[in-house]
């Protein structure tokens, strides 16, 4: 789980370093492609079957909008605001998961501990959007914020999808089938966006093939079939809170490795988020420890 926490907040640095050769919008669609190919090639050799008689296309075809719209934010946002951010507001995701789900089921409804949570964490965005010290050295502020809420809208997108394959029949679909849906989808529109908005240019330098073969086959092929290969070894509850260190390596890996400024007001608004999320997504597990129950 450390190791997956690793890769996602890596992600949005390779799709930042390696945009000036390929478009962000670009590397999306090209590993939404392959990653869709693999999965395919492995749905083949398990003998799965890809069943549109089942009432799934639907609601496939929904989630996999929802996903591409996801990523067109994300491609969009990165062209504006740094991927250490990007990290931060892409993983809002899960309070707004709740907030869906609260209203569409029963047994998901928000306890007053996750609504403080949830307070927290859009307490923190506020921060984090306009909490600014100083004005960015290169690039308008608007342009920035701009980027940032883009990001935010990554995680709606984000938070939708849960709520759909949740309330679904995807639900009682296999998780390759159900990812299948969202990659090809986002393949076909992410790859349409590209062209449509002139961002197809491609250099093929070591860094783009690198960015793009990392986010296709460890990203969206390797590390979210593993996800769900622990989510049927360990309880939800526990892996979700561990999630929660992914955008602090993003921030680091932004840091690090793209010399990203890091203000202290982006900082404090990001722990604030963070920790939100962790009440309203650990709730189960915290109210364990808190009773004295074995953790």
């Amino acid at each position: 789980m450390l190791l997956l926490c690793i890769i996602w907040g890596l992600q949005q640095v390779a799709l930042k370093a390696a945009a000036p050769d390929v478009a962000p919008l670009m590397q999306l669609a090209l590993r939404s492609g392959i990653s869709a190919a693999l999965v395919g090639l492995l749905m083949f050799l398990r003998g799965e079957r890809m069943s549109l008689g089942d009432g799934t296309w639907r609601p496939g075809l929904v989630v996999g909008v929802l996903f591409s719209l996801e990523f067109l934010f994300v491609g969009q946002g990165l062209r504006h605001t740094s991927a250490s951010h990007m990290a931060v507001f892409l993983y809002t995701a899960p309070a707004f998961a709740a907030l869906g789900l609260h209203w569409r089921l029963p047994v998901e409804r928000l306890q007053r501990f996750q609504w403080f949570g949830i307070l927290l964490a859009f307490m923190g965005i506020v921060i984090a959007f306009f909490g600014r010290s100083q004005q960015p050295a290169a690039g308008a502020p608007a342009a920035i914020l701009w980027g940032d809420f883009l990001g935010l809208m990554a995680g709606v997108s984000w938070g939708a999808t849960t709520v759909v394959l949740r309330c679904s029949s995807l639900a009682r679909t296999s998780a390759t089938q159900a990812l299948l849906y969202q990659l090809v989808t986002a393949f076909v529109l992410l790859l349409a966006a590209a062209v449509g908005l002139g961002e197809t240019a491609f250099t093929p330098t070591p860094l783009a093939w690198g960015s793009i073969l990392f986010q296709a086959v460890v990203v969206s092929f390797a590390s979210y079939l593993t996800w769900l290969w622990l989510l049927r070894k360990y309880l939800a509850s526990r892996l979700g809170v561990f999630s929660f260190m992914t955008p602090f390596f993003g921030i680091g890996f932004g840091v690090w490795l793209l010399h990203e400024p890091l203000e202290a007001s982006f900082l404090v608004g990001a722990v604030l988020v963070i920790a939100g999320i962790v009440l309203v997504s650990g709730y189960g597990w915290l109210k364990q420890v808190f009773d004295g129950g074995k953790v």
